[in-house]
């Protein structure tokens, strides 16, 4: 049987993927979403769902009322973005977070999906792989916020409502809210655009990756899991053979587009994050996750959409499919003020 589900962000990067996903499974789904990237389409449509239009932080009591589950994903949603105000990473991520959990509680939500993030181990170094209860060691005002929702998130567990914390590794993949900010996507864009995979760091760093519908299927697995298998834990979201130093995703995306060559960026330095992840308790706990892409089949995915769109350096590096481009944008176009919130 469906249940009402209310998702956070719906119309982002991975809200985008995770609606259409969500109602083909039989859920009844309701968006929340402020908006921000209401200018960024590529390509594809995305589905209709009734939905509110708020400022994680400006979320009612009443707006929790008479879902069954939430699956939140909205947040200041990667490392640049984070840096651009920690406090208000901290705001959104970490403290509405937190708001909209404990009104989630109250309204007598069953469960909670939080989008939580590798990102949490950070400048955790080595080539061992780290499981969920490894140390966190976040380098990044994004990571620390999604360490310190997660630790609220624990708090608020009772027998009635369970929150569930899941580790994404850095997503990849098409969307039709497309982010060209997230490192395979760049790699791609990059060698489509201009026959350049311009490597930013200095290819050393591991970085494990999961494509963006295998997020979205380790959400839906954690929705309709038996409470006991999920109640207040944590789950790595990926694949085991999925973590990759950015050179060999490089390589992967060489391999990929047609007489591209691997360049490196002018002063190109040692990335501090730096982790690999064990992804084997999702595999064994959920067992209806059943993750479809590789690396590879992503970076097709990735070529084939982009020359379809005729994707531009302009596009990569501009506002529509950058986070933080795209803040700026409506920063200085007078849409938003300092605060992140709509002036009209």
């Amino acid at each position: 049987m469906g249940m009402r589900v209310l998702v956070t962000g719906h119309t982002g990067f991975i809200g985008a993927v995770m609606v259409p996903m969500l109602q083909r499974a039989g859920h009844d789904v309701v968006g929340m979403d402020t908006g921000f990237y209401d200018e960024c389409d590529f390509l594809g449509t995305m589905a209709r769902v009734p939905a509110m239009r708020r400022d994680l932080r400006d979320v009612k009591r009443g707006d929790l009322d008479g879902f069954d589950a939430v699956v939140h994903l909205a947040a200041l949603s990667n490392d640049p973005l984070g840096d651009f105000d920690p406090e208000l990473t901290y705001d959104i991520n970490h403290r509405a977070t937190a708001t909209l959990a404990s009104y989630a509680r109250e309204a007598k939500v069953g469960r909670f999906l939080f989008s939580s993030s590798c990102s949490n181990y950070g400048a955790s170094g080595g080539d061992g792989l780290l499981d969920e209860r490894a140390a966190f060691n976040p380098v990044t005002a994004y990571g620390v916020s999604k360490v310190r929702a997660e630790k609220d998130l624990l708090e608020l567990a009772t027998d009635d409502f369970s929150p569930v914390l899941l580790r994404s590794a850095t997503a990849y993949g098409a969307s039709p809210r497309l982010r060209c900010d997230i490192v395979l996507n760049n790699l791609t864009a990059w060698a489509v655009a201009t026959g350049k995979v311009l490597i930013k760091s200095d290819g050393t760093p591991w970085r494990p990756i999961v494509h963006v519908e295998d997020i979205c299927r380790a959400f839906l697995a954690a929705l309709e899991a038996p409470r006991e298998a999920v109640h207040a834990q944590a789950f790595n979201v990926g694949r085991p053979e999925e973590n990759y130093r950015i050179r060999e995703l490089a390589e992967i995306v060489r391999d990929t587009v047609p007489g591209c060559t691997i360049e490196f960026a002018g002063g190109a330095a040692p990335d501090t994050r730096n982790y690999r992840v064990d992804t084997s308790k999702i595999a064994r706990t959920l067992p209806a996750f059943k993750p479809q892409w590789t690396a590879r089949k992503g970076a097709k995915q990735l070529y084939e959409a982009f020359r379809e769109a005729r994707i531009t350096l302009e596009d990569i590096e501009g506002w529509r499919y950058r986070r933080i481009g795209q803040l700026r944008k409506l920063l200085e176009g007078g849409k938003l003020g300092a605060d992140l919130r709509w002036k009209a």
